[in-house]
């Protein structure tokens, strides 16, 4: 699953990238060509929204343990998100304005407007790049905390086949000397009974030795 989500967010880091110098460059443009860039926009953020939609259905998948560092990471490109469409917003309403100056032949406050637009253009794409290594720095971490956490999992793995293995020897060991000291015990018991027989047989012989030694004189 972590696949396809690192997957819809690299999409998603390309076409934002798109869409950030693509609104850079509606004010520079003019008639058709505008209009297609305005189109183009439109189209690539409501494809941005449904890469999003996705990526929202992959961090439900994820157990909750583990889903709190996508969700903060699915806030981040929500808020990406939301302030390309106000720059969107702006550069429509900059390119309504251009064309309304170019229609009353104000071309001087078009140029400031552009160099403004040329500026905040070029901080967007600033705010992106940065994002995108941010979001790559975040990648490489999480995949090198799995890596050791694979390993210690591995590591307590073995140490519980160990454990295991002792606790079967013991076991092993525990049944001998159980069995030993059951052997040991009945020969104890069998050397008390053969002791009492021979007292008893001693005893006997003794009495009868006095018996005939006095009967007979």
């Amino acid at each position: 699953m972590s696949s396809d989500f690192e997957s819809y967010e690299q999409d998603f880091a390309v076409l934002t990238a798109e869409i950030t110098g693509r609104i850079g460059k509606v004010p520079k443009l003019i008639g058709d060509e505008k209009k297609q860039m305005v189109a183009n926009v439109e189209k690539q953020l409501e494809e941005a929204r449904e890469l999003l939609e996705q990526m929202e259905l992959e961090v439900r998948e994820i157990p909750p343990q583990s889903r709190g560092m996508y969700s903060s990471r699915m806030r981040s490109y929500a808020q990406e998100m939301g302030k390309l469409e106000a720059d969107f917003k702006r550069s429509r309403i900059a390119y309504s304005d251009e064309v309304r100056n170019e229609l009353l032949g104000d071309d001087g406050n078009s140029s400031e407007n552009q160099r403004a637009h040329l500026l905040d253009n070029t901080e967007r794409l600033e705010r992106s790049s940065r994002r995108l290594e941010a979001g790559y720095q975040i990648a490489v971490e999480t995949e090198q905390i799995g890596q050791e956490m694979l390993e210690n999992l591995s590591h307590d793995r073995e140490k519980i086949q160990r454990a295991r293995e002792r606790l079967r020897e013991t076991d092993a060991n525990l049944g001998k000397s159980s069995r030993v000291l059951t052997g040991m015990l009945r020969r104890i018991i069998q050397n008390r009974i053969l002791i009492v027989v021979l007292a008893v047989v001693i005893i006997f012989t003794t009495m009868m030795a006095i018996f005939f030694s006095v009967r007979g004189r």
